[in-house]
């Protein structure tokens, strides 16, 4: 028996890194999960690693700021497994630099994918959780950063979607509380994955939405990190899963509309 047996899971980003990590724990302990990526591969790689060991999941693919896409995801859930029970806005990507040299395309598409897709997806989802309600706590763990908490020089388009995603976080813990939904965020500190990896020589790319977007940090920033931080370590991505998992669970019912700092005490 999981404890999350019979819950039905979005999980947006959910191909690669943390969002996969949340995929896999929840689907371990009895969710069905609706997995979604930008690119068909790793998320049918997560799905078919999940059916493997057991448990249900389909893929939603696409990009979360398609104006049609919360829709698809939600009604994905419903038409695959039934209902919809558990919520994670996890997709997202960095894009830096200071603000004299910040374009207004790159502080929109980090706005995009941070703040309004969340939105969309929680607006897409309520006729479905005010038509079905339940006997017990639906959940919503939206992905924030310790960059929306205190800031950080050079992430001014980031952090202030992460800043964003705590204020709709908290006013949502206030609008679903009558639904019997939980609402909270975890906002994220040095978190090692794709995008925070130690690039040893030159810059590395990845293309997102037909854009080359630099990934990794120096191996002077992983050095520091190691050198400064209490732990001596960045976190692993199983580790922002369990702070995630922790929220969706029944034990955290009277838990809303709080921000779970998951940094390992680095600030």
């Amino acid at each position: 028996m999981g404890t999350l047996d019979g819950k039905v899971a979005i999980v947006s980003g959910s191909g690669r890194g943390i969002g996969r990590e949340v995929a896999l724990k929840l689907a371990s302990e009895g969710a069905s999960v609706v997995i979604n990526d930008l690119d068909k591969e790793p998320a049918e790689e997560t799905v078919a690693d999940i059916v493997k060991a057991g448990g249900k999941a389909v893929s939603c693919v696409g990009s979360v700021t398609d104006e049609d896409f919360a829709e698809r995801f939600v009604n994905t859930a419903v038409d695959s497994f039934g209902g919809l029970d558990i919520i994670v806005n996890n997709a997202g990507y960095t894009w830096d630099t200071v603000i004299q040299k910040m374009t207004d395309e790159q502080w929109d598409a980090i706005l995009d994918v941070h703040l309004k897709a969340p939105f969309r997806i929680l607006r897409a989802a309520q006729p479905y959780i005010k038509a079905n309600p339940t006997d017990y706590h639906r959940k919503v763990v939206n992905v924030s950063s310790v960059s929306g908490v205190f800031g950080n020089a050079g992430q001014v388009n980031y952090s202030s979607a992460k800043a964003g995603v705590i204020g709709l976080t908290k006013t949502m813990a206030k609008e679903w509380g009558r639904y019997k939904v939980n609402v909270n965020a975890v906002a994220f500190g040095f978190i090692l994955t794709r995008m925070t990896e130690a690039v040893a020589d030159g810059d590395t790319f990845v293309e997102i939405e037909g854009r080359k977007i630099k990934v990794g940090v120096s191996q002077q920033i992983a050095d520091a990190v190691k050198r400064t931080h209490p732990m001596g370590r960045p976190g692993t991505p199983q580790e922002a899963a369990g702070a995630i998992y922790t929220l969706c669970l029944q034990e955290t019912n009277y838990v809303s509309g709080q921000v779970l700092n998951v940094d390992g005490a680095s600030r």
